[in-house]
């Protein structure tokens, strides 16, 4: 997979995006990443990428006419390389959400642009004319698309064949399934007071793997019952939700708040907050 990225500072991208997974990910050949920054396609001698608003107000504005160029000359160099263009994508808090399914199927797309806007945002005909959609990593305001985009190189390498050391790893991430992770335990078998759950010890896969799934079912109806809303529950994880809501009922009045989370996933429809 090829990510172009577009920005004003590309001296953000090294540090971040060479460790680690994604590191190991571009240094192995299953990600390369090309980083552009934006002032290279601006005119000279003052190589100006922004500009005042039209109608006032503060702040300024991406001007167009870099970006097209640089989108551009992206471009050129995929035709040159047999590589397929795929879609401009601008980081923007306007954008859909990304969603580990949506990241799913973009992870399977040979090449993509991220495009970092930044101060008010950019010249709208850009959005209107270059952008094939807009992402968002979240309702909140960052100074600019930089994050975001590390955030979606982290998010698609995962995803790549072999990019991760076990193969099943990125299946059993949170969301993949529409569940958030089960609980996970390490050595010592017994730390102050508190053991790692014996079915782990057992060496009993079947169990283990029971065990697991009823955790993640139990942890997602907590913590993010509005991802419950969107699962067709099966008879087992009914059964599951519900033992748990009667158990809670008589647990002390400290714990009421995660009681008020597990019975309203047990009660199968609780309210979606997306």
């Amino acid at each position: 997979m090829r990510v172009d990225i577009i920005t004003i500072f590309p001296g953000l991208f090294p540090g971040p995006l060479g460790e680690s997974i994604v590191g190991r990910a571009a240094d192995r050949g299953l990600l390369d990443l090309q980083v552009h920054d934006l002032r290279d396609f601006a005119a000279p001698p003052h190589r100006q990428v922004d500009d005042e608003p039209f109608g006032g107000g503060g702040g300024m504005v991406l001007k167009p006419e870099p970006i097209f160029a640089a989108v551009e000359a992206v471009r050129a160099e995929l035709d040159a390389a047999a590589v397929a263009a795929g879609p401009v994508i601008l980081l923007s808090p306007q954008g859909e959400r990304l969603q580990q399914q949506r990241a799913e199927r973009l992870a399977a797309l040979p090449q993509m642009t991220l495009l970092c806007g930044r101060y008010e945002g950019i010249d709208e005909r850009v959005r209107e004319q270059l952008v094939d959609f807009e992402l968002s990593i979240g309702d909140y305001v960052l100074s600019g698309g930089e994050l975001p985009a590390m955030v979606v190189v982290e998010v698609l390498t995962r995803l790549q064949p072999g990019a991760l050391g076990d193969a099943q790893a990125a299946g059993r991430d949170s969301f993949s399934e529409g569940l958030l992770d089960y609980p996970q335990y390490t050595r010592p078998a017994e730390f102050r007071g508190q053991p790692a759950p014996e079915v782990l010890r057992s060496g009993n896969h079947e169990a283990i793997a029971a065990w697991r799934r009823r955790q993640a079912l139990l942890a997602t109806a907590r913590k993010r019952p509005d991802l419950l809303a969107q699962r067709t529950l099966s008879e087992q994880e009914r059964d599951w939700l519900n033992e748990a809501s009667g158990s809670e009922r008589t647990a002390p009045a400290s714990n009421a708040r995660d009681r008020s989370h597990t019975a309203t996933a047990a009660g199968r429809r609780p309210t979606s907050e997306e």
